[in-house]
């Protein structure tokens, strides 16, 4: 299994966080959970103020919220992002929820997104997030299959005017921490290969 880690974005991945974005384009996929990069591909340096601002001061009507490449050691290549909001308001509320997260179009399909969440929930439990609501389209079913991977609950089905059909789970951080090392945590998994 490869090795991956949750990094900040930073100027070093300038060109690497670009390309990641625009292999979505190419692909003609949706891209999730990138902390708004996509709208920054001219002013990288501008979207890593926006995201440092994010977590400290978000602007009026956000919440405070973290972003990461997902990156595999092997190759140092971004293969995702998560983007955490570590609280909710009325619209995440109703959709979008504590996280977002994505894979590049071609890393998909490897368990990726599964350890890209796995981490994410690292994180939450760091910020004492105890439970977490995250949402998906009913027709992304690599997103889904992630989220159940990880003990979530489908707790609505639902249609959202921008979105369309969209499924919410909720996962107890805890739990799926405990539950789950095993099979997610990568040093034990690597242990284990050896």
């Amino acid at each position: 299994m490869e090795h991956l880690k949750l990094i900040k974005p930073s100027i070093e991945y300038k060109e690497a966080g670009i390309d990641y974005v625009n292999e979505h384009y190419v692909y003609n996929s949706p891209i999730n959970g990138c902390g708004g990069l996509n709208r920054y591909l001219n002013d990288y340096e501008g979207w890593l103020k926006k995201i440092e601002n994010d977590i400290s001061n978000p602007d009026p009507g956000r919440v405070h919220s973290l972003s990461y490449y997902l990156v595999r050691e092997s190759d140092n290549k971004i293969v995702g992002m998560v983007n955490i909001r570590l609280e909710l308001n009325e619209r995440l509320l109703r959709c979008g929820g504590n996280i977002g997260y994505g894979i590049r179009p071609s890393e998909r399909r490897k368990g990726y997104n599964k350890i890209n969440l796995y981490l994410a929930l690292e994180i939450c439990q760091n910020y004492g997030l105890e439970e977490i609501l995250l949402d998906c389209n009913a027709n992304n079913i690599g997103s889904k299959k992630s989220m159940e991977a990880l003990g979530g609950i489908l707790v609505s089905d639902y249609i959202d005017r921008e979105e369309g059909h969209c499924l919410k789970y909720k996962i107890n951080v805890s739990k799926s921490l405990k539950e789950y090392y095993n099979l997610y945590n990568q040093e034990e998994s690597l242990k284990k290969e050896r």
